[in-house]
């Protein structure tokens, strides 16, 4: 079940960014433009960020619970 609402909350976030980065080529140049795009790398970034963590998360738990296993054993 974690693992179909990370799916769904990464893939929030990549469509979000791609929104927002077709919205900021619609603008002409300038600060406003360049916040847009800025902003979109920041959300396509905590997408990536999010799945390493989610990684990360999975296998230290795993981790955790082989030893608890072993040193009950």
């Amino acid at each position: 079940m974690g693992k179909v609402v990370f799916l769904y909350r990464s893939l929030a976030y990549r469509n979000a960014a791609a929104d927002i980065l077709r919205k900021a080529r619609k603008l002409p140049r300038g600060a406003e433009r360049s916040a847009a795009r800025r902003y979109a790398k920041a959300l396509r970034d905590l997408a990536q960020t999010e799945a390493w963590l989610e990684g990360r998360v999975a296998r230290e738990a795993r981790t955790t619970q082989r030893r608890k296993s072993a040193a009950s054993a």
